[in-house]
């Protein structure tokens, strides 16, 4: 398909590059348009000035940005995407952002006649570059249906979740159960050194239990050794939970758990740490008497 992907951060620009690898014509756009050029002078697909540039004649119109102002920015912002977009093309948001702006979103490019799907990933920057991520949908079944064979191109599973707005609420269910599981990661690791046992036996023999996990495996060694330039930033982090929690307060959920480690984040961003990944919780707890 004759493809568009705006936003080229550390998830973007490796997911262009599987669309590029499977035979997709693709047109790039980044605020910053050194990176575009960059991405297609590595890959076989076209930079292009502006959204709207890069959205012309394009079938589908991919996007992975920072959060709510930036996606209102690359679609319906001066020479966004919609100006580019003819009837019928579809919208494939990848952006972590609230169900509001989803919805927001779909209803401008509904009134075009264009598709839209809010369509988070899990995964993380090594899901991205290894084709690995895991894609939570919202929108039509029929254009779900179409976009779903080009997102299988970086995703191990591209699954709808429901109308416009349900990946995103899906994806704060997953950055809520992460939060919990990194702080209660940390901790027992604290614990464990603190005891004098030796982390790395630790985390061999429970990861075999009950209490092994993703985060766990990929995540626990490096904790031990306090180090934390893996993985999803502290800031969107933050960012994320900051969406959750205040999607709960409009649906009633309780999340005290959430709104805990987000504090704990936020001793983390004050101690430099907003670019580290959040397995930093352990950072903290390190350094408490």
């Amino acid at each position: 398909m004759k493809v568009a992907f705006l936003g080229l951060g550390v998830m973007g620009f490796p997911m262009a590059g599987h669309l590029a690898a499977k035979g997709h014509e693709v047109t790039v756009y980044n605020r910053n348009g050194a990176k575009a050029r960059d991405w297609a002078g590595r890959h076989k697909g076209s930079a292009a000035a502006t959204p709207a540039e890069a959205a012309r004649g394009a079938q589908i119109v991919f996007a992975c940005v920072g959060d709510d102002p930036s996606v209102r920015e690359v679609i319906t912002g001066t020479d966004g995407a919609i100006e580019g977009m003819a009837k019928g093309a579809i919208f494939v948001d990848h952006t972590t952002a609230s169900a509001d702006v989803a919805r927001e979103m779909a209803a401008a490019l509904g009134e075009k006649g264009i598709g839209f799907l809010d369509a988070p990933a899990s995964g993380g920057q090594a899901g991205a570059e290894n084709g690995q991520l895991t894609v939570m949908v919202g929108g039509e079944q029929g254009d779900f249906d179409t976009a779903k064979t080009v997102m299988d191109c970086y995703g191990k599973a591209v699954t709808l979740m429901g109308p416009v707005g349900s990946g995103q609420l899906c994806k704060m269910v997953n950055q809520i159960c992460i939060a919990g599981l990194v702080q209660g990661l940390a901790e027992g690791m604290n614990f464990a050194q603190r005891a004098g046992l030796d982390g790395e036996q630790v985390l061999d023999v429970i990861s075999k239990g009950a209490a092994g996990s993703w985060q766990m495996m990929n995540r626990g060694a490096t904790m031990l050794q306090d180090k934390y330039d893996f993985g999803f930033a502290v800031d969107w982090m933050r960012k994320d939970l900051r969406i959750a929690m205040t999607e709960a307060k409009a649906n009633g959920a309780s999340l005290p758990v959430t709104a805990l480690v987000d504090q704990f984040y936020g001793e983390i961003q004050r101690l430099g740490g907003n670019r580290w990944d959040t397995s930093s919780l352990m950072h903290r707890l390190k350094r408490l008497p």
